[in-house]
Order: C-alpha cells, then structure tokens, then sequence
C-alpha cells in the first residue's frame, strides 16, 4: 500500500511521520488490497486548543473512498479517530460484499 503524508502549513517530523506510516499499514490486516493511503495533517486554529485535523482518505478497489477526518488536541490522537471511523467503513463495506 502506498502511503502518502501532507503536513499543510508545517513540516512534520520524523516521529510523526513513523507513527503515520505504522498506523496506517496496520490497516491492511483488517482490509486486502487498499491501494492508497493519503494522510493530511493540518493545524486548524494555532491559538485554540483541540486544534490538530488529521484526515485519512482510502482509495479501496471496486468502491468509491473512504474517508475521514477528525480533530483533538494531538496529530496521534486525531489518527487514531479517523483510523477508528475508517475501519468502521471498512466493516460496513464488507458486509455489503458479503450479502452480494
């Protein structure tokens, strides 16, 4: 799977860029053959807390993206969100592969 990383605004360091590719090539144990992966870190409001967007767009053979994006108050906490929301797509798709 490839894994892309846009930090808007910012340039993310290492340590995040390693906790993003980790996490998200976990993904591949819940669901084969996604294709992509593209992460956008963003900072929505510098001066307010709770301010780190991370959104996660999966690019999945034979359906459209799943997508998601979420906010709290690190760039690890909002991926963890967006992961979550994402794998709860995941499973809604695979039940309608299954009832076909």
């Amino acid at each position: 799977m490839e894994v892309k990383i846009n930090s808007v605004h910012f340039s993310a360091d290492e340590k995040l860029v390693e906790f993003v590719n980790k996490k998200v090539n976990k993904l591949d144990t819940f669901f084969d053959g996604i294709i992509k992966a593209e992460v956008t870190l963003k900072v929505a409001k510098p001066e307010a807390a709770n301010n780190k967007v991370a959104e996660l767009k999966l690019s999945i053979p034979a359906a459209d993206n799943l997508f998601a994006k979420k906010q709290a108050d690190s760039f690890e906490e909002a991926l963890d969100l967006a992961i979550d929301a994402v794998k709860k797509q995941m499973d809604k798709f695979k039940e309608k592969l299954k009832a076909k």
